[in-house]
């Protein structure tokens, strides 16, 4: 059936092939099937020029859809890497990350390296030298949830 169907539509087959892609990737995103569907229109670009050529089998068009859609794929994978999400709130799902710089008071003197300081409303592990507890302090870095601080 599909034989018959390509072979009525002849160099269009690709186009249409192309199309119901492109199509399919409104369906299920992703932007993978967009890469196919170039691969195939561009192969029917070819079959368009080379249709009546012998060596232009069903073998070499696979072979050339194959190649296309791989360097399509590759292309537009690296094309998508290269935009970089730039976010006006880049540490949003770092919140450790985001305290870096904050200023608070030890709740809880730092001994043998550990305590515990306030920052708005959580109770937030330190790591740092001994302190008594009131000392005020800056936050230098995170780990995971802990955070590294030093007498400001």
């Amino acid at each position: 059936m599909l034989a018959r169907i390509a072979a009525e539509l002849g160099p269009w087959s690709w186009w249409v092939a192309g199309m119901i892609l492109l199509a399919a990737e409104l369906v299920a995103p992703g932007v993978f099937l967009v890469w196919i569907g170039l691969g195939a229109l561009a192969t029917g670009i070819l079959s368009l020029l080379f249709w009546t050529l012998p060596a232009w089998s069903w073998q070499v068009q696979c072979l050339v859809f194959a190649t296309f859609s791989l360097a399509f794929t590759l292309i537009g994978r690296k094309l998508m890497a290269s935009r970089g999400a730039s976010s006006d709130e880049p540490l949003l799902n770092q919140r450790t990350a985001s305290l870096v710089g904050r200023t608070a008071t030890l709740q809880e003197p730092i001994r043998e390296g550990r305590g515990r300081i306030r920052l708005d409303d959580t109770w937030w592990p330190v790591t740092g030298p001994d302190l008594p507890a009131g000392t005020r302090i800056k936050v230098s870095a995170s780990h995971g949830r802990d955070l590294t601080v030093e007498p400001f």
